[in-house]
């Protein structure tokens, strides 16, 4: 099928604290559906069967929970009522965002995915209803080709984000298409976490999810490509990931993926949207899993000097490191119940500083979680001290196998090259309780190989 993302450089309020009325709100949101009517005009042109918009790309951010309220609309989150904002208009007070975007899949016979504010009323019996009355939520909306409203989900992982509530309990939310049946959505954040987004996909076995973002990149680790290409892998699913554009604030990274290939946009120089259309299959093909050679212990070879463990700070986190010295070799390095081992050869020799580190812990710096995670980074300089630090760019090209005693069946094979490009690893998988990725020549200077696993039940 093809699908099509919008990365969008939203007109942001110069001021998102002050106190605006209604029709103030719907003016800036206005010129940011004008761009979204003229994307969605191009991509049904392309041959799109379905756009996804991203997260707060219509209102914005840094709203409190007071100045949010006239940008809401008000979006009724039940599947027993039929509902087409374009053609129905009257039925419900304070919908104009919505209907516009109904008025977009109708008017281009498209399926729509985008993502607004929108409030709700509650009363006292209901033990979570907020003092004000009333629940604001972060929320997607998916509309059909005729422009009915198929699908409304509330962002459960909220990021910082004060103006919302988080749902009582996770929705868990898919629309139906006649081109690649099932998709499955969530929201930025909620890709870290099992509620709902892991838990959607087991549980409907989605091959298919749409998900808006608004995602500050951060490196080695955690940028928004690499991120949304390593979950697209794992689970085995194709993604249609929407960023937002704001370079200044490190935000760009968006795509179509499927667990084989990408199409892929990061751009931190220029302004300006991008849309990205592509073909990809509806069904994704398995990964293949074996091994040309068998992932044995790093050997201990007496005589040898072996390096000398370090430690420093990656993505907030205290990482046990040993440095990459020399043309090939075996590495090993440890944290807590965690080893990873590294089995590399250095096809083009430079002078860069590679590190092997090793996290097994709790993560607390902006959200908490519990991470395991076996990583192969090229640091800043040549001091131990500049490891884990952001890199763009790197020479190094290298064959590698690298594995872990991983405790969580959740691995996230992260593959970043210079310039922030994906590579694809040419076998992964499990062997003997340790998950191995492993790939013969990068395509282009290795940033980062890393193992992300995430041990959702010690959160």
């Amino acid at each position: 099928y093809v699908a099509a993302v919008y990365e969008h450089e939203s007109i942001l309020s110069p001021d998102p604290t002050a106190l605006v009325d209604r029709q103030s709100a719907l003016e800036l949101m206005g010129r940011n559906l004008d761009i979204y009517e003229q994307q969605a005009v191009a991509a049904a042109r392309q041959g799109a069967q379905i756009i996804v918009f991203p997260e707060d790309g219509i209102h914005g951010f840094n709203f409190t929970r007071r100045s949010i309220y006239p940008y809401l609309d008000f979006v009724l989150h039940s599947r027993s009522v039929k509902w087409n904002p374009c053609r129905e208009p009257y039925l419900f007070n304070d919908t104009e965002v919505v209907q516009r975007l109904s008025c977009m899949a109708l008017k281009n016979s498209i399926f729509l995915v985008a993502n607004l504010g929108t409030k709700q009323a509650c009363e006292p019996p209901d033990p979570h209803c907020p003092s004000d009355g009333r629940y604001q939520f972060n929320t997607n909306v998916a509309f059909d080709e005729d422009g009915t409203l198929v699908a409304t989900y509330r962002k459960r992982n909220l990021y910082f984000e004060y103006a919302f509530d988080a749902p009582p309990e996770p929705d868990y939310q898919l629309f139906d298409t006649p081109f690649a049946g099932k998709f499955g959505m969530f929201t930025c954040f909620d890709i870290l976490f099992f509620e709902p987004a892991v838990n959607l996909i087991r549980q409907y076995n989605l091959k298919q999810v749409v998900y808006p973002t608004a995602w500050m990149n951060q490196l080695p680790l955690l940028s928004a490509v690499e991120f949304q290409q390593a979950f697209a892998t794992a689970f085995n699913i194709n993604i249609l990931a929407a960023n937002i554009h704001h370079p200044t604030l490190g935000m760009t990274g968006s795509g179509i993926y499927t667990p084989v290939k990408s199409f892929i946009y990061h751009n931190m120089e220029s302004y300006g949207g991008k849309l990205i259309v592509a073909e990809i299959p509806v069904t994704t093909t398995g990964y293949k899993t074996s091994l040309e050679k068998t992932c044995g212990r790093a050997s201990e070879k007496g005589s040898e000097q072996l390096p000398p463990t370090f430690y420093a700070e990656m993505m907030y986190d205290n990482f046990t490191f040993v440095p990459v010295w020399g043309e090939k070799g075996e590495l090993q390095v440890c944290a807590n119940t965690l080893c990873c081992y590294l089995n590399f050869q250095r096809v083009v020799l430079t002078d860069e500083l590679y590190a092997l580190g090793a996290f097994d812990g709790l993560h607390t710096v902006h959200g908490t979680y519990y991470v395991q995670a076996c990583a192969l980074v090229k640091c800043g300089g040549l001091n131990f001290s500049t490891c884990g630090q952001e890199v763009t760019d790197a020479t190094a090209l290298m064959d590698f196998q690298l594995w872990g005693n991983m405790s969580t069946p959740y691995i996230f094979p992260l593959l970043l090259t210079s310039g922030i490009t994906l590579d694809f690893a040419d076998h992964m998988g499990w062997k003997n309780n340790h998950y191995f990725i492993s790939k013969n020549r990068t395509s282009s200077g290795l940033l980062t190989a890393a193992l992300y696993g995430r041990w959702y039940e010690k959160d």
